[in-house]
């Protein structure tokens, strides 16, 4: 149908194009480009360039309840009211991707047919692939990164160490001397490929850090001073419109295209009186993929297919919180600890319920080497669940957690601050440092960003006297890492003279005081009434 096009060797070549009107639902396969209509802003509809990573027959609900019978001549038989196009919206995230039926592909726009492979590389006469002419190995770009990062550390200014201690002295208000300024060879500045943290968002994604205006200067004396000549390496921070653009486009979300290539299962869920939509796939049994509406039992989590199954279900069903001890209870919200181990069931289906919003989890049955920590808001019905994280009974890593989650539609109220809040308390009443396990969910990282700069930024107004990144550490229950990134992302460090500043200039603080004036929801201590759990040999022998 398409003229073949000649593979250059090192380079692919442009996509064939189909004119729109010459070509029917029928000759659309996986991985065409087409323009398909989608809801607009403001009640529009727009027409958005779509790939198609999966095509079927429109399902029908065999649960659903019998309608009166048709005849045969009152179905509609073209094929756009047959077919359904599960499609990945071109520079959207991934959490977008939907089905969607024939009748809003629109035939008259052009088809961008797929790209045809690149040829395998050629063996080299001992087996390995021939390299293709002009890259040079991966192997050597990471030297030359590890080199400079190397040049980097071995400089005579470093990043403030955790031993080193700090004297803070509050001054007036000035601005920054005329003379700091970061320089660092042009290509230690290519090579390094590491991202930048940006604490650009808090519990409403309305937090932005900004390195202008009038500063207030905390004077932190080195023991050991370095070389006045010398800067820290430059760190660019990216705004806040610029980091959800790249979270919204890539994130964590379409990292390759066999990721991109996954396709949802599920549509829709119901969760007590809430309905949500899906963003990734989860394994839930095949008889249930593809259901318009999965509905779930929001106190024991079983999932059923339709609203009569559920209705029997919670009938018989008397579970009205989640299966564990309460830790924890303030006002209208409480946390219960759970065992992977004792609770299999309950665990599993959280699990397969946490997938559906979250791309990088992975395990979904082997729950016994995790504790749960759960949050739920009570009401007359029963405890209602919020939002969990998970948290392994023993971590090499010393992660205080493994896997968290607020569901979606109780996101955006603070509540996720609150989950982070309570697994650094855990932390502090085991004595320990933590942080979560990596990679985290793009939602995840802006939410830990913003709860490490709020914490930091609060004990550094409150401190008085010597200070160190071990001491910050300490209090706060993070890890050196953690502390010294966000310092550097908020660019609290400042070398002049021989000496580290903390500069927080007036967009920090004021940042500060506005989330300060929310009044949100807080941890409070005395309210915990937890032990850290001591597990035999024994306990921690998992298998099945």
């Amino acid at each position: 149908m398409s003229p073949s096009t000649p593979v250059n060797e090192g380079s692919l070549p442009p996509p064939v194009i189909t004119p729109g009107g010459t070509y029917t639902l029928q000759t659309i396969s996986v991985g065409c480009k087409v323009y398909i209509t989608r809801p607009g802003p403001n009640g529009t509809t727009e027409e958005r360039l779509a790939e198609i990573l999966s095509i079927r027959d429109k399902t029908v609900n065999p649960y659903a309840q019998r309608k009166k019978e048709v005849k045969e001549e009152e179905f509609d038989k073209r094929p756009e009211d047959k077919l359904e196009f599960f499609v990945h919206w071109d520079q959207f995230n991934k959490r977008l991707d939907e089905w969607v039926s024939g009748t809003r592909i629109l035939l008259h726009r052009d088809l961008e047919w797929p790209r045809p492979k690149a040829p395998p590389a050629k063996k080299a006469p001992n087996g390995t692939p021939k390299a293709p002419p002009g890259k040079a190995p991966r192997t050597n770009s990471l030297l030359r990164a590890a080199t400079s990062n190397a040049a980097l550390g071995a400089s005579p200014a470093p990043t403030p160490q955790p031993t080193q201690t700090f004297t803070i002295s509050r001054a007036s208000s000035s601005p920054a001397p005329p003379s700091l300024k970061r320089k660092v060879p042009h290509d230690e500045e290519e090579e390094s490929q590491e991202e930048p943290y940006d604490l650009d968002a808090d519990a409403d994604g309305d937090m932005e850090v900004d390195g202008d205006g009038d500063l207030e200067t905390f004077d932190l004396n080195l023991t050991e001073p370095g070389n006045d000549t010398q800067e820290p390496p430059p760190l660019s921070a990216f705004s806040k419109e610029q980091e959800i653009e790249k979270l919204r486009t890539s994130g964590s979300l379409t990292q390759s295209v066999s990721e991109i290539a996954r396709v949802k299962n599920l549509n829709r869920l119901q969760i007590g009186k809430h309905e949500v939509e899906t963003w990734y796939f989860s394994p839930y049994p095949k008889e249930y993929a593809h259901l318009p509406i999965l509905y779930i039992c929001e106190f024991c989590l079983s999932f059923f297919p339709s609203p009569f199954m559920l209705s029997r279900h919670r009938q018989r069903c008397t579970l009205l919180h989640p299966p564990g001890n309460e830790i924890y209870r303030q006002d209208d919200i409480s946390f219960f600890e759970i065992d992977g181990k004792r609770q299999l069931s309950w665990c599993r289906n959280l699990s397969l319920l946490s997938k559906c919003f979250l791309d990088h989890k992975t395990l979904y049955y082997d729950v016994t080497p995790f504790m749960y920590y759960v949050m739920v808001i009570r009401d007359t019905a029963g405890c209602h669940i919020i939002g969990y994280f998970s948290k392994e009974k023993e971590s090499a890593e010393n992660y205080n957690v493994a896997c968290i989650l607020t569901l979606p539609h109780h996101q955006r109220h603070g509540y996720g601050k609150l989950l982070i809040e309570f697994s650094y308390e855990l932390s502090k009443k085991e004595g320990k440092l933590g942080s979560p396990e990596k990679p985290l969910s793009d939602l995840g990282l802006l939410s830990y960003r913003a709860y490490w700069s709020e914490v930091i930024v609060e004990l550094l107004l409150e401190w008085d006297g010597d200070i160190s990144i071990d001491e910050v550490a300490q209090k706060t229950s993070i890890t050196h890492a953690d502390v010294t990134n966000t310092c550097i992302t908020l660019q609290l460090f400042k070398h002049y003279k021989g000496q580290h500043l903390i500069v927080l200039n007036n967009t920090v603080l004021e940042r500060h005081e506005k989330l300060r004036a929310k009044n949100r929801r807080r941890i409070n201590p005395e309210k915990l009434r937890w032990k850290p759990p001591v597990f035999t040999r024994d306990q921690l022998r998992f298998g099945w």
